[in-house]
């Protein structure tokens, strides 16, 4: 694994401890122990704390709308402080806004982060050590490199050490490596030495778990200088990712942050030159039309946009929780809306991470074993018709419950082997006493499997005397065979059974199942040891799997063939059952094996992966060469997983997903989104989610920009046609507050279209606005402040300013509702479907009402009462509005489509 840890493999255990300067007999002294804590410090990782408040509250004003709004109102404080009859109101108000913009962003973002910390599992834990030559138990951020580990079944390693003795010990490294089954843990020695061969076998990893078995070994590597802490180090090297959404809103910040530049310096030259209410000399001038450009600018912008993103997105949040998925970065919500490829881990991820009897041959007939994971509930069918177990078949999983040391008394308390623990759990399916059986039959002795035997056997006795039982690598078990079991019968085991027996192990092995032989034998007298494993009778196979979780292979369904995305596996397992799990699962494409991107260039590697849905025996470098592969190739990924070894990819996905549950400390710190339930189908409610909140914010910010392009118009036509401002900055900084406000953050609660899952990704991929969009907006901002002006026109020939005013003002505000209406036909929605959004026209329509018609109101806004007369024409005018919007949409389509080939 660790380039660093090669020179340990090559080392005796002897000569690690020469170097450790530690007696493998007594262990390090109290003296060295302090020494070595102040060289090397705690043994424990130490990672950016992501839960930093004053970090989290800076990182909400990184925004680049968020930047114009603070140095537009800067800008306005500024002048209207210089101005002794101005009250700095617009300034005050924008920088209210930015203020509840992050802290709604904060907010929400801290209390996700203190979730994750509720969720972590690094509680602190003790760590059985030899020092001063006695066993004492240390906390594992205590052990230094050099302390003698004493390892025992279930333990959590602590640290990266150095084997110096090993009794049937296996570990499970799924963590680490991605390997579903357990590995063997053993010191090969040369003869007549007791010097170890160097052998990847002889070393074990911090975060690994001991699935059985005991041992020692001497501490070579704590905290970040562990194989896990290389890994920490590759996700702590990996720049922070911005979403898809922050670099949309980023770009449309910039686009309008330009053009607001732009509208000011167009303004002041036209008031400067066009506007015959200013009086005083040069400088007055120069301040006034500079205030109102200012104002004008303010107006422009949609000030409202950044706040209401952020209530969408921590509405999204809130939803996405009570659908078991914890955000932690709200950009995130939407992300994987524009996604196109998920990259996932297999082994507990798409599979449950417990291994699970799926198969038993007996007598020349292969049998299916139903249920999943350690759940004790399943049944035994031939053909898919349900059976009853035979005595033969019964005797097949008495002694696979025999030759076993793992134990369980309930879900909660598992110990030893998976592959032990399935046989176990598929005794009980068959109604087998495990705790009668052990009674009957007590073990006697034990020859422990080992990577070189390849076999484990035990002896028991009984009422008829004593019985052997046998399991193992099936080539391995037949050449201590000589007979088999064949309907309750012992028959001799001739060429062509044992031939049959390699053809259904080939079967089973091609289904991705890992195959174990039985077999026993019974004897009178109580056999020698060295005889235990000789002339035995062959019993049965039995096929064994980690296997796919229920869900998983309708929600990949679903994400390929209606959301228009793609499945990629990357696994750590062997390519063969990493193709059988794929197989069953939907997932399709090429299948290569790790060592095969070792020997691709980043851009060979690139080409390929856009045929390729199966990685195997891949390494944590792999799995990030692969998801930056796949971003170069102009795809948007996302990334699942729960191990150490999948949080470098998850850090530099688009977007990480870890699983809540079965995941890593490691996993959760580096991902963006959490599944709390570890579902891979809560992935779709992801999908859903941010696809629905990117139609949303499609829909507010088309809203919003029409406005205020509205607002513009009329203000500067009302400049270049009639000499004088029609809105004053005040009237204008209202009318964003009642169009702006509640209406535009209601319409982020609009509910999902019900096709938003048949859509393709590409249509999520574009920016917020599109050309075609564009042009829309422009087009009705146009045509919404010609109206305005044409209006304002006909009013002030025949009555006052400040009513031709009033009518534009009340125009403006109707007007955009109006538009509102129009883009929610275009999603098909409902008109009263969104409560919300219903009371909160309302609710500002009655606002508008109270400031046209409550005297003390209109007179500090200057503002007179609208007619009747008025009313009714802007009513009519408004339906015309969307009328021809509807009109024109189909000419816009063709006019888009036709430039855009």
């Amino acid at each position: 694994m660790k380039q660093m840890h090669k020179k340990w493999y090559s080392l005796s255990a002897k000569e690690v401890a020469r170097v450790q300067e530690v007696d493998l007999h007594i262990g390090l002294q109290p003296g060295q122990v302090r020494e070595r804590q102040a060289a090397y410090g705690p043994n424990e990782l130490h990672t950016a704390s992501r839960n930093n408040p004053l970090r989290l509250l800076l990182n909400q004003f990184s925004d680049v709308l968020i930047i114009v709004l603070l140095l537009a109102a800067t800008v306005s404080l500024g002048i209207a402080v210089t101005q002794t009859h101005q009250t700095p109101v617009e300034a005050l108000l924008i920088y209210a806004i930015v203020i509840a913009i992050a802290l709604i962003g904060f907010l929400n973002e801290f209390k996700a982060e203190r979730t994750v910390q509720a969720l972590r599992k690094l509680v602190s834990y003790d760590a059985r050590v030899l020092r001063g030559g006695r066993e004492v138990k240390v906390a594992t951020r205590e052990l230094v490199p050099g302390d003698v580990l004493l390892l025992e079944e279930g333990q959590k390693v602590p640290a990266d050490a150095r084997l110096i003795n090993a009794n049937m010990l296996r570990l499970n490294e799924a963590s680490l490596t991605g390997e579903s089954a357990p590995q063997p843990k053993t010191i090969t020695t040369l003869a007549g030495s007791d010097q170890a061969l160097g052998d990847q076998r002889n070393m074990i990893f911090s975060g690994t778990v001991v699935a059985s078995g005991t041992g020692r070994a001497i501490v070579v590597a704590t905290g970040a200088q562990a194989e896990i802490g290389r890994i920490a180090t590759l996700v702590s090297e990996i720049g922070d990712q911005q979403t898809p959404m922050q670099e949309k809103l980023d770009e449309l910040g910039k686009r309008i942050g330009q053009v607001v530049v732009a509208i000011c310096a167009v303004a002041f030259i036209a008031i400067l030159l066009h506007d015959r209410t200013i009086e005083g000399d040069t400088v007055h001038r120069i301040i006034f039309a500079f205030t109102a450009a200012v104002a004008l600018a303010v107006a422009a912008i949609p000030e409202g946009l950044a706040f209401v993103v952020r209530i969408s997105l921590a509405m999204g949040a809130r939803r996405m929780a009570s659908r078991h998925a914890l955000v932690r970065r709200l950009a995130a919500v939407e992300s994987l809306g524009s996604t196109d490829v998920i990259c996932t881990d297999k082994t507990g991820t798409l599979t449950r991470g417990e291994m699970t009897v799926r198969a038993l041959w007996q007598g020349g007939q292969l049998h299916e074993v139903t249920g999943e994971g350690y759940e004790p509930q399943g049944e035994l069918r031939v053909k898919g018709q349900v059976t009853s177990a035979t005595e033969d078949m019964q005797h097949l999983l008495q002694l696979g419950v025999l030759s076993n040391n793992a134990t369980f008394t309930a879900r909660d308390e598992l110990l030893g082997d998976p592959t032990e623990l399935s046989l176990l759990v598929a005794a009980e399916k068959l109604g087998i006493d495990r705790a009668a059986l052990a009674e009957s039959r007590p073990r006697l002795h034990e020859m422990p499997f080992s990577s070189e035997r390849k076999m484990m056997s035990t002896l028991h006795s009984h009422e008829k005397g004593f019985l052997i039982a046998s399991k193992g690598a099936p080539e391995t078990l037949l050449a201590h065979c000589d007979r088999i079991l064949v309907h309750g019968k012992v028959q001799p085991l001739t060429e062509d059974m044992h031939h049959e027996i390699l053809a259904a192990t080939s079967t089973m092995t091609s289904q991705a199942l890992r195959v174990l032989a039985v077999a026993s034998r019974q004897e009178m007298a109580k056999p020698h040891h060295e005889k235990l494993e000789e002339h035995l009778v062959f019993v049965g196979l039995i096929g064994i799997m980690d296997p796919p979780r229920m869900e998983v292979k309708e929600v990949i369904q679903r994400v390929q063939q209606e959301a228009g995305m793609r499945v990629v596996m990357i696994t750590g397992d062997n390519l063969e059952t990493a193709q059988a799990i794929a197989k069953e699962l939907g997932i399709t494409g090429e299948a290569i094996h790790g060592v095969d991107i070792d020997t691709m260039s980043d851009g060979a590697l690139g080409q390929r992966a856009e045929r390729i849905g199966v990685y195997a025996r891949v390494n944590p470098e792999h799995k990030l060469r692969i998801v930056k592969a796949l971003q170069l190739g102009g795809h948007q990924v996302a990334m699942t997983g729960d191990g150490v070894n999948d949080a470098p990819a998850l850090k530099a996905a688009n977007i990480g997903i870890a699983m809540g549950i079965t995941g890593t400390d490691a996993a959760k710190e580096a991902s963006d989104l959490i599944l709390l339930d570890d579902q891979f189908k809560t992935i779709i409610a992801a999908i859903e989610e941010g696809r629905g909140i990117f139609d949303n914010m499609r829909k507010f910010v088309n809203f919003l920009l029409s406005t205020n392009i509205a607002e513009v118009g009329v203000v500067l036509g009302g400049i270049l046609l009639h000499g004088n401002l029609v809105l004053t900055a005040s009237q204008m900084l209202f009318v964003n507050i009642v169009t702006d406000g509640l209406p535009a953050i209601a319409l982020g609660s609009d509910s999902i279209a019900k096709n938003v899952m048949r859509r393709q990704p590409a249509e999520f991929q574009r920016a917020i606005i599109t050309r075609r969009v564009w042009i829309e907006i422009v087009a009705f901002g146009l045509l919404m402040s010609g109206v305005i002006l044409l209006q304002y026109s006909h009013v002030i020939s025949q009555h006052s300013l400040m009513r031709g005013s009033a009518v534009a003002f009340t125009a403006i505000i109707v007007y955009t509702f109006a538009r509102l209406v129009d883009i929610r036909m275009e999603y098909r929605l409902p008109w009263f479907s969104n409560l919300w959004l219903t009371l909160s026209v309302i609710g500002s329509l009655g606002a508008t009402l109270l400031v046209l018609y409550v005297q003390r109101l209109a007179d500090v806004f200057k503002l007179v009462r609208v007619d009747w007369e008025s009313w009714v024409t802007i009513a009519i005018l408004s339906v015309g509005l969307v009328v021809i919007m509807k009109a024109i949409n189909p000419a816009l389509d063709r006019f888009t489509k036709d430039t855009e080939t």
